[in-house]
Formats: C-alpha cells, structure tokens, sequence
C-alpha cells in the first residue's frame, strides 16, 4: 500500500477538486458537493479496492474478488468500471486505467482520505506536526466503507477485515502520538480514544497514569491503576507490568525529574522486538488447528529466533493471542514489540498464495510487503523465501541487524511437516487424552520423513509427558523419550529444540549435570528459544542454582509471556524461590501457576505445598482437594516421584506436607 499521495495535503488545496471518503460511510464530493452514488455495493467496493491497490490488478483477480457464480463476471465488471468512470473521471482526464488485463486508478490529483493517512504512516508520524496529526486523527471518523455489506466470496471480506484492522492501527499510532508528542493542549480526550482502541496497550496506561499524576491527580490515577489491573486479570495477562508503571511515575513525580518518562520493559539486551502472528487462510479444508498456514509462522518464527540481534516473541504467546481473535497490531501492542509480521494463505487449485508484511507498532507503518504465487508442491520454497525476505526486511530497518542467519531445513515431505504441527497441537493440551494423538502425528511425520529434527523433539517430549505424568510405564517411557532425543540429535544437531529434548530426557534419567549441557547448547544455538530458557529453569529450580532458575524462568515468560507452557514457567519459579526460603513469594508464584489453562497435577502440587511453607494452610488443602478431584490419593511420594530435588529440598517439601 504504497500509492503516492502527499500527506500533508490539506483539505481548502482539495476543495475545488475530486475527493474520495473511504473512511466512514463512502463519499465522494466534487467541487465540496457530494455526488450521487450508484446503488451497487459492488461498485463502492470495487473502487475502494483499486484506491488502495499498490499495483495494478489483473481482471481476473477482481472477478475471484468480487463476484461468485455470476452468469457474466467479467461483463459486471465492465459494468461497474463504467460506473466508476462516469464517478471519477473529468473531461480530458481519464483517472480508471483498464487499457489492457491490468486495471488501475491513478488518483494523484485527487484528495483519498484513507490514501493521505497511508501515506503519513509511511512518512513518519514522528515528523508531523500536532497540528497535522489532529487533523489526520479527525479524518478516521469511522472504519473503512462503514456499514458496508456485500455477497461477495470471502476473500473480500478477509481483505475488508485486515483493511479496516490496519486503519485502526494508524488511528491509535496517530492517537499515541498526539498523545505522547503532541504541543500543549488537553491530552485526556487522546489518552481516553487511545484506550478505547486498544484497551490492553501498556503504553497507553502509563502515558495516562503519568498524565493524571503530572496534574495532581493523584487519586484517579490510583483508581484507574486498579480499574486497569483488574481488567488485565480478567483477561489473563499480567498486570505486573501495570504497577511496575506506577512506581516509576511516582518517582519520577517526587523527584520533579524534567527528562521524559522511560518506561521500556527490561531487556538483557538492546534488540529490536518482532512478533510473528499466525498466518491467516482457507488452507486446510478440514479446519483442523496446525496446519500448513500455522506452520509457515511457526517456521518463521524460528527462522527470525536464529537472529542473535534480535528479540522474538515465542510461538505459544502469538498463537494464544490469535485464539482470542487478536488482531496483529493489536496483538502487537499487547506485547509491547517494535514490529509486527502478519500474513494470510490461499490455495487456488494446484497453486499456493501467500502475503506477508512487516509493520512497525507504534506509527502502523508498513515497512516490507510481498505476495508469492507458487505451486503447492513447492511449498519449502515459499517458507524459505519468506522466512528470507522478513529476516533481510527487518534487518535492514533496524540497521543493526546479523547479516548472518542459520536457516533451519525444512523436512523434505510436506505431509511430515503438517504431521509434526499437528502433533504440536495436541501436545501443548497437555491432557492423558491428547497426548495419544500427538503421538500419532510425530510418529507419522517421522515415518514419512526420518531426518525431521523437530518431529523426533516432539516425539521424545509425548514420552516425557507420559513418564513425568506417569500416564505410562514411567521406565520404558523414560527410554523412548531418551531414544527419540538421539534420534533429533542425529537428525539435526544444530536444531536448538533437539538438545532441549535431549536435555529433559537425561534430566528424566537422573543425570543431571549432562542435562544442563545440553539445555545450555539449546540457547547457545537459539538464545530466544523460550523453552530451552524455563526447561533450564525447571531442572536448576530443583538440585542446582536456585538462584539462576529464577533467572532463567524470568527470561522464558519475557520471551513467550503468553506460552502455553507459561504455568510450568511460574511453577518453576516458584520451586527455586521455596528452595531459597523465600517462602511468601513461592506461594503468590505458586499460586498462579494453578489458576493458569491446562495446569497439571504437578503443578497443582507445587501450589499446594508452597500455600503450606508460607503458613496458608486453608489455601493449601483446598488446593490439595482439587488435585484429588483429578488424581485420588495424590500425596507428597507422588510429587516427590516426579520431581528431582536436592536432599535439602526434599526436605522443605516433606515439612510442608506434614503442615497439612
């Protein structure tokens, strides 16, 4: 979306012209007096889809768009651009260009509202004044073609949606930045817009906490801090981030400091942040989650964590957000990144078609775009094609970027690559029933194709499950998790995931110094790697470093705070805090850790026994009630069994059992 239009245009150098109204209800004014619109939904719709085209579209494109089982597409077609001419084409001044298969609107002497603020984005919004930010807000009055509704095939609405997504994310980078930059002036009605549109963005609690306290207003800033932890808590996400806020705005407060408030999330290292949301698509006629679209971010996502410079949200975090039905910017700002990666599938017959992009969060602007049209057989070429053109996009806009990236190879079957993200699926429900299932899948995909790495990784964590669950045989499931450990080892051993299975394989054998070897290996290879982070944490949380558990935990919720192994992630925390003493904060960790999805019997127990070291003995044999509920007779030889603790430790835990 690249169309040429200056964007600090104004409205009185339009007036004697043609202006087009995308945003709201669909106007078009010639001279300042708005013109009768044909009653075809379909020509609206047309034109606002070739206004925002960035090249020319071919003919057949807009039927597949726009008309379904017609009796005469291409004659309706005809039809509506006739429509569009006699709309918007002026005596000498031919504005619809259809000369050959490629049709276009040259719109370059016209005023486009939904134009005007593309071409702001991509400008800069950091370069405008407030003046001109004001006055681009105002025109986003309303979303894109309001209160259209067209029988149209699906791809126009899946186009109508990401549109109208993409011009709320303008509409709250233009907010944040009237906002957070804007001249003197009330910032409230701003602030209350720019929550309104993205209700779980921190920045904008902060910049609003920071707002009512730089006025006095201490006491709504308090009320709106509880109103908005509260709201966070409902949604699941963690409101820590919130109250960190608040701390560093009453100190900045007390201290009168005149530089602006930083208020950036710690990081271990200066890195630009990326997430990767799912990629949208009609691929996979059976509807089944896991399939070739989510798999292509999944690969993408691993391909950017090989950048040593840069920061990536893991997989688990994006995909629960798209289960929400996040949208990406949204998605975006929740997470707090610098840059979001989106995309959609089709499939055409024999023929594969994939969009990505690369947006910036804070101003909406797109910053990389690119379609690909390839044959379904030649599906690892678009994976690495893609995975190609976003590393080499976000690298050069960041400027600091690694030139030098290790590109996972793909599995040499299609079929075994679908297999082993199917088995993913199932596998993170970490439920006695699904886990059969994602067995079955690994198993295919290994089958199909022996050197697939991160199928064996997968196969080898269904054993572990059943072991450490004891859903199985705990010896013989021991074995087949080491087994097919070696056999990812073997397959790829730059493969950070295959150390990491190797890693909890030996853990699970006992030999506990090897395992650290090999976890450290997994984030030396990968050091975004999410899982190989907390599985570390996990095992040092028991018999090693206490206190580098911690660590480690914290790093694997700041690099995937929306897991669906982030209750494993607290838990662990909490283990390492009780070994540490610190027995009041190991039971609030503990604590979260079971009220979180999927949250096993494990990790109840680890609730249940810090609930009784901190002294909250009622807490704790409800707690214990629960997991009884799901597993009668579970007791502290059942946790222990599973567990590999220190002397110490075992110790600490017996204690609190005999507590309650």
């Amino acid at each position: 979306m690249e169309k040429r239009v200056e964007s600090d245009r104004r409205a009185s150098k339009a007036k004697g012209g043609l202006e087009i109204r995308l945003l709201g209800p669909f106007e078009i004014r010639r001279e300042g007096v708005a013109l009768e619109l044909p009653a075809s939904r379909k020509v609206r719709a047309l034109l606002a889809y070739l206004a925002l085209a960035p090249r020319p579209v071919t003919r057949g494109q807009l039927v597949d768009l726009l008309w379904d089982a017609a009796n005469d597409p291409r004659g309706e077609l005809r039809w509506c651009l006739s429509k569009i001419r006699r709309l918007i084409d002026d005596a000498g001044r031919a504005r619809v260009d259809a000369s050959d298969d490629g049709i276009r609107l040259d719109l370059s002497d016209c005023r486009v509202d939904a134009l005007e603020i593309v071409a702001a984005t991509q400008t800069g919004l950091e370069s405008l004044s407030a003046e001109r930010l004001r006055a681009l807000a105002e025109q986003l009055r309303g979303e894109l073609l309001e209160g259209l509704e067209l029988d149209a095939p699906p791809a126009f609405a899946s186009w109508l949606a990401a549109q109208r997504r993409r011009f709320r994310g303008c509409h709250t980078a233009l907010l944040e930045h009237l906002a957070r930059h804007g001249s003197s002036g009330d910032p409230f009605p701003n602030l209350e817009k720019w929550l309104e549109l993205a209700p779980f963005d921190r920045r904008a609690h902060e910049t609003l906490l920071e707002a009512l306290v730089r006025e006095g207003r201490v006491r709504e800033a308090q009320q709106h801090l509880a109103s908005a932890v509260s709201r966070f808590e409902e949604e699941g996400l963690d409101p820590s981030v919130l109250r960190d806020a608040w701390k560093h705005v009453r100190v900045e407060a007390r201290a009168e400091a005149k530089p602006p408030l930083s208020l950036e999330l710690p990081s271990v290292s200066r890195r630009a942040s990326v997430a990767v949301m799912g990629f949208t698509g009609e691929c996979d006629v059976t509807g089944i989650p896991g399939g070739t679209a989510d798999g292509l971010a999944r690969d993408v996502i691993t391909r950017l964590a090989k950048l040593r410079s840069l920061f990536v949200i893991g997989e688990g975090s994006v995909f629960a957000l798209r289960e929400r039905n996040v949208s990406p910017q949204e998605a975006a700002r929740m997470l707090d990144v610098d840059y979001v990666v989106s995309g959609a599938m089709r499939r055409h017959g024999e023929r594969l078609s994939v969009t990505a992009e690369l947006a910036e969060t804070r101003t909406a602007r797109v910053v990389w775009a690119e379609e690909f049209s390839l044959e379904t057989g030649e599906t690892f070429r678009v994976i690495d094609e893609i995975g190609n053109r976003i590393v080499a996009s976000v690298a050069h806009e960041i400027e600091t970027a690694e030139r030098n990236r290790a590109i996972l190879r793909p599995p040499s079957s299609l079929d075994a690559w679908e297999a082993h993200h199917r088995g993913l699926w199932h596998l993170y429900r970490f439920s006695a029933n699904d886990n059969p299932l994602a067995q079955h899948f690994f198993e295919t995909a290994v089958g199909l194709d022996p050197t697939f790495s991160r199928a064996w990784a997968g196969l080898s964590f269904v054993h572990f499950q059943n072991a450490f669950q004891t859903w199985a045989e705990r010896g013989p499931e021991i074995e087949r998790a080491y087994a097919a450990a070696g056999q990812s080892l073997l397959a790829d051993d730059r493969d950070p995931a295959a150390h990491c299975a190797m890693g909890r394989a030996l853990w699970l054998r006992g030999s506990h110094e090897q395992s650290i070897r090999e976890l450290e290996a997994s984030i030396e290879l990968s050091p975004n790697f999410a899982l190989g982070h907390y599985t570390l944490g996990f095992v040092h949380s028991q018999s090693g470093d206490a206190g580098a558990a911690i660590g480690f935990c914290d790093q694997s919720r700041q690099l995937s705070p929306f897991d669906p192994l982030l209750f494993a992630f607290l838990a662990a925390r909490a283990m390492a805090l009780a070994r540490l003493g610190r027995f009041d904060e190991a039971a609030d960790w503990s604590a979260r850790a079971a009220a979180r999805p999927n949250a096993h019997a494990h990790v109840q127990g680890i609730a249940t026994y810090c609930l009784a070291l901190a002294g909250r003995l009622e807490e704790a044999r409800a707690q214990l009630m629960v997991i009884r509920r799901l597993r009668p007779g579970y007791g502290i030889d059942d946790f222990l069994g599973a567990m590999h603790f220190s002397p110490e430790g075992v110790e600490i835990f017996r204690k609190a059992a005999l507590r309650i």
